[in-house]
C-alpha cells in the first residue's frame, strides 16, 4: 500500500473535507496543511485529484499553480495569517457581510 493510501486511511471524512477546503483557500499555504495533517504538497494534490470531479480538479490546479500565497517561501514576509482578515473564526468559517 502506498504512503498516501495509508495516510488517507487515518483521516476521517471531516478531515478530508477540511483539507480540501484549506487547499481551495487562496491564503492557506500547503505548509499549513502539512503541519496540521502531515501531508506534503504532492500528497495534497493527489488527494484533491482523487476526491474532486475532473473538471473541478483542473480548475483548482490552474488556480493554485504558481500562486505565491499557496507557498510560504514565496509569500511576502509581512503576511503571517492563513485566512482572509474578513473571515470569522474557523468554527463559523464565513466571510462577514459588508455594508454597502
Amino acid at each position: 500500500m502506498n504512503i498516501l493510501k495509508q495516510k488517507l486511511k487515518n483521516l476521517d471524512n471531516e478531515s478530508i473535507d477540511r483539507i480540501i477546503e484549506m487547499a481551495w483557500e487562496d491564503r492557506t499555504p500547503f505548509e499549513a496543511i502539512g503541519q496540521q495533517f502531515e501531508l506534503t504538497e504532492q500528497e495534497v494534490i493527489r488527494l484533491m485529484r482523487k476526491e474532486m470531479k475532473p473538471r473541478s480538479w483542473k480548475m483548482w490546479r490552474k488556480r493554485v499553480q504558481g500562486r505565491k500565497t499557496k507557498h510560504k517561501k514565496l509569500r511576502a514576509h509581512d503576511v503571517n495569517r492563513f485566512h482572509c482578515s474578513r473571515q470569522k473564526s474557523i468554527s463559523q468559517n464565513k466571510i462577514a457581510k459588508r455594508n454597502h
